[in-house]
């Protein structure tokens, strides 16, 4: 991309549309005269007497719990410099973008017109009642430590200068890390810093808290060295001073085990990096342009180390993996500050983090086939999802340890667990699945294993105790696509149908008495056995598999069809149907018949709703409220659609009387909470219903996509039920994550129909 379309397309990203990149939004309901006189008044004074009662209750009726400053006045802006207040503010609604992206925290971004110090630090004590934390940004030095300083001492919420500590704490694990694979020790690191700005100084600090000792660090600014009595000196550098005959930063970085460049670029080239020690660390974090680029700092030598702040080169130090989870892990804990052992938490479990496998949704993000801990990958990606769940509950043990937290953490496990039930809205659906699965392990084939995302999946499985994996595919293929990507097969059985003679002759025969009568005939048998979606419908016959797991690389009929051959239905089933789960909000709904039935009768829709709500029953531990879902609401349109619907639940009631099934009903009345209760009090659902069975298989695929494509819904599934044996089939697009979530379903499904 040229710099002219950067510019072009980055003004018009700002602008199109509503101007700016965030918004206000109400989250309660605001449709109706009742509900405004909650939300203002008279109800709000009900709330407003209780929080003058109690200040902390503010934290229960309004959502400064969840509510952060970003707080800036523009005069040290990221390669920008002083741009004033209202120039960084596209920068401060990134920042917000930020943390609602990561970590889900509000934030009002606030960009003060004033330089004088006193008045920022007056400005937030100020704005102490209306907000749980400060992240001040962009504030130059030295003004920046003194404003944070004060304001530690003076505010009972954490305050936090994300350009001096987001640096050092990224920084930090990155290096802590880049040492380890050095094979050298922080006391015994020789450590060159240029660049005595905010960040600097503050991740000069943070590395000595590291183990670092003072004697072997050494402070760069743009006059060169800061040795003891030198003229200029600042109280901030003052601390930095060293009894050394270097001058330059060349003299500096002679036999350094590290540089750290806080800086400009082009302060470094490749004589500099030779002139290192053994296997040199070079953290070269100026940004757009660092002190030198990641290729030439590679080129130089071959046992270097190196780090910058850009995205396009590996060991990004990007301060977005800090500031949210930090923030996070404090406003959860209602800590009172953030201090310098909840930032070395913090470091400590990024460092940590980068050790585990990768995660495969950081691989697709980045588009990529192998990353693991190294030389090329010091810390996680941003798009990370582990990131959340392992800085977070750091910061927040830190917290509690130091007496610092209000709500004392205690249980971190179960902290964790929270975490990822909030932010990954499956995850807790899942947990349940997943747990119940692992109590008997059963063999799960997978018919095109030849496919990476089958491979990784496998991986997971076995390492997660979900199931036993069995790959159909050439063992050869199989085998180089894990090796270049560093996978390991053991656990995992990979069979080549092509290559087993005696179970295709055996299938070939089991397959001529089961379809003679349809015209099968040997040959052809023989033949269809090696079919991978056959051949694995066949293993779950003969009981060589429990569960068949297909359809990632063949369309759905092409999976279903050889299953249905050769397996029968379960027992009082007339036919198979499926279900989606989707996760809207954190909250489940299961939408049937997205995938199978075109255009079920009566008869049909009841044995489609039964399946559904048993499945929500089981498997998830849902209690299932059952809509049916038409263009007539409670009578309100006739038609065939109506009449068919209203004889599938007289069916359904039948069968399951205690079931709570309404309708016939619009979707918006299913769906809406008070709703459905307002327009038809005599409901059997309650406040709105969890299961949606629609009239027909486009009305219902249509709705499960647009609402996981436009509403951003988690989607899990088709889980079909209705097989007398565990057969299911993935998405063509699905990832790596769906597939092992997809393999739990199976080998749950496959423990109750053993």
């Amino acid at each position: 991309m040229t710099d002219q379309s950067r510019f072009s397309e980055a003004l018009d990203y700002h602008s199109r549309g509503r101007p700016g990149k965030i918004e206000i939004r109400a989250t309660k309901p605001t449709a109706t005269q009742a509900d405004l006189s909650l939300a203002y008044t008279p109800g709000v004074a009900e709330p407003s007497l209780e929080i003058a009662r109690d200040p902390d209750l503010a934290f229960r009726y309004t959502n400064r719990g969840n509510l952060v400053a970003v707080v800036s006045n523009g005069t040290a802006v990221l390669g920008l410099g002083n741009i004033g207040p209202l120039g960084s503010k596209p920068v401060m609604e990134g920042k917000a973008v930020l943390f609602k992206r990561f970590a889900d925290i509000d934030v009002f971004d606030i960009e003060v017109g004033s330089e004088d110090p006193e008045d920022i630090i007056r400005f937030c004590e100020l704005l102490e009642p209306t907000v749980a934390g400060i992240n001040l940004e962009d504030i130059k030095a030295p003004e920046a430590f003194y404003i944070e300083e004060t304001l530690n001492q003076r505010l009972g919420i954490p305050v936090f200068h994300d350009d001096q500590h987001g640096t050092a704490i990224i920084g930090g694990a990155a290096f802590m890390n880049a040492l380890e694979i050095a094979g050298k020790d922080a006391a015994d690191a020789k450590v060159v810093f240029n660049g005595a700005g905010a960040a600097g100084i503050a991740t000069a600090k943070f590395f000595l808290t590291l183990g670092v000792k003072a004697e072997n660090l050494t402070m760069c600014d743009s006059h060169g060295v800061i040795y003891a009595g030198r003229d200029p000196m600042t109280p901030v550098k003052e601390p930095f001073a060293r009894d050394t005959e270097a001058r330059t930063l060349a003299d500096a970085m002679v036999g350094a085990d590290a540089f750290v460049g806080v800086s400009i670029g082009g302060a470094v080239d490749g004589d500099m990096v030779r002139s290192m020690a053994d296997n040199p660390i070079v953290f070269a974090l100026a940004n757009p342009n660092p002190e030198i680029p990641y290729p030439d700092a590679i080129a130089s030598r071959p046992d270097v180390i190196a780090a910058t702040g850009r995205s396009d080169f590996p060991n990004q130090v990007n301060n977005v993996l800090g500031f949210p989870f930090i923030f996070r892990g404090a406003l959860d804990v209602r800590a009172r500050a953030i201090t310098e052992s909840m930032k070395v938490a913090a470091s400590k479990a990024l460092a940590q983090l980068a050790k585990e496998p990768v995660h495969e949704g950081v691989l697709k993000a980045y588009d990529i086939d192998r990353l693991e801990y190294g030389r090329e990958y010091l810390i996680p990606k941003p798009f990370d999802p582990r990131v959340l769940w392992y800085v977070a509950p750091a910061v927040a043990q830190a917290a509690t340890d130091e007496g610092l937290a209000q709500l004392p953490l205690e249980d971190a496990a179960a902290y964790t667990e929270s975490l990822k039930r909030r932010f990954q809205a499956s995850y807790a659906l899942m947990r349940r699945v997943t747990v119940k699965a692992r109590e008997r392990a059963m063999r799960v084939v997978y018919p095109h294993g030849a496919d990476i995302r089958v491979i990784r999946a496998a991986r997971r499985v076995v390492d997660e105790g979900t199931a036993e994996p069995i790959i159909l595919g050439r063992v050869g293929e199989v085998g180089r696509l894990a090796a270049e990507r560093g996978i390991e097969l053991d656990g995992v059985e990979v069979i080549d149908p092509h290559q087993e003679s005696r179970m295709i002759e055996s299938f070939a025969t089991e397959l001529v008495k089961l379809r003679g009568h349809k015209g099968m005939i040997p040959e052809d048998a023989r033949r269809i056995a090696e079919n991978p979606n056959l051949f694995a419908a066949m293993m779950l016959r003969s009981g060589v598999a429990d569960a068949v797991l297909g359809g990632l690389t063949t369309y759905y009929p092409d999976t279903l069809r050889p299953a249905l051959w050769v397996l029968p239905l379960e027992d009082g089933r007339s036919r198979v149907s499926a279900v989606y789960v989707m996760s809207v909000k954190g909250k489940p709904f299961f939408f049937t018949d997205c995938a199978v039935n075109i255009e079920p009768t009566s008869a049909e829709l009841a044995e489609v709703a039964i399946a559904a709500a048993r499945r929500a029953q089981r498997d998830f531990d849902v209690t299932p409220r059952v809509a049916m879902i038409s263009y007539s609401d409670f009578g309100s349109a006739t038609g065939r659609e109506p009449v068919r619907i209203r004889e599938a639940i007289d069916l359904v009631r039948s069968q399951w009387p205690d079931l709570a099934i309404d309708g016939e009903m619009h979707a918006d009345t299913a769906v809406s909470p008070g709703l459905l209760g307002a327009r038809h009090p005599f409901n059997e659902l309650g406040d709105r219903a969890n299961v949606l069975v629609f009239p027909n298989l486009t009305a219902a695929n249509a709705s499960y996509q647009l609402l996981h494509r436009l509403g951003g819904a988690e989607r899990l599934g088709p889980i079909l039920s209705g097989m007398a044996k565990s057969v299911h089939v993935l998405q063509r697009d699905s990832d790596v994550g769906d597939i092992v979530n997809m393999t739990a379903i199976a080998a749950l499904d496959a423990q109750r129909k053993g």
